[in-house]
């Protein structure tokens, strides 16, 4: 499987806080069955000032403890960007870090506040489609607005954002409601990735096998593939063996 959200970078975000941790969240995210792994720390300015450049050098100081260590988990640079102002300052910088790319589009991931949808943000998320960037939106099934209203997420799927739904959210372990909000949005299909967003081993550990087994009984072996392989592998840029499916498209 491949993961597209994760917090394993070393002391930069709210994620991993040394190096061991990092490690030890890598060994148990190879346990769970990922292989491949997006570094996405929070891209915040004012709170975590962490940039395209800044990321991908501390992703390589991961990759090589990695391999130092023997993890056969194959990492690469990208972000969670928080839903500012800044992003087109970055933009314009070169230092927003992208996820891949998907039918020629650039996929960013896009993160809401918890709390609200702020007023205008569908229009910065359609003037991002204008620039040939596709917002992954991340964990929108979290979002407090989206709790209390499923519609308010839609038109955003309809003018082509895609989903990114958390794993722990697909099983249950954020509630009953969180788990309601995700199943709706798969039951609509509306979602195109699921991953672990994995923080911590203590409260937010990686646990995707979990969700694919959920998708694999609630909508088939090939649902499960397409959520938690195929569409991330396509995004990231990767092959995987045996999933004679996959092509690049770019």
């Amino acid at each position: 499987m491949i993961d597209l959200h994760c917090h394993y970078l070393p002391g930069i975000d709210d994620g991993s806080q040394s190096m061991a941790e990092s490690l030890d969240l890598a060994r148990a995210s190879v346990a769970d069955g990922i292989t491949h792994a997006a570094m996405t720390p929070h891209i915040h300015p004012g709170r975590y000032d962490n940039i395209r450049s800044s990321v991908a050098m501390a992703t390589n100081e991961f990759r090589e403890a990695l391999a130092q260590a023997a993890i056969p988990l194959q990492v690469f640079p990208a972000g969670e960007v928080r839903l500012t102002a800044d992003i087109l300052d970055l933009l314009e910088q070169d230092e927003l870090p992208f996820l891949g790319t998907l039918y020629g589009y650039r996929v960013l991931l896009l993160e809401f506040p918890y709390g609200q949808i702020p007023v205008g943000t569908d229009k910065l998320a359609h003037w991002l489609l204008t620039q040939k960037i596709r917002p992954l939106i991340a964990h929108p099934e979290r979002n407090k607005v989206v709790l209390a209203n499923l519609e308010r997420i839609a038109s955003f799927v309809e003018m082509g954002c895609l989903l990114q739904l958390t794993a722990a959210s697909v099983i249950g372990e954020f509630g009953k409601a969180v788990q309601d909000s995700a199943a709706l949005m798969l039951e609509r299909r509306w979602v195109s990735v699921i991953a672990t967003d994995a923080h911590n081993l203590l409260h937010r550990a990686p646990v995707l096998a979990a969700a694919r087994d959920w998708l694999s009984e609630h909508g088939g072996q090939a649902w499960a593939d397409e959520l938690t392989r195929i569409t991330p592998a396509r995004i990231l840029g990767v092959e995987l063996a045996g999933l004679s499916s996959w092509e690049s498209v770019d």
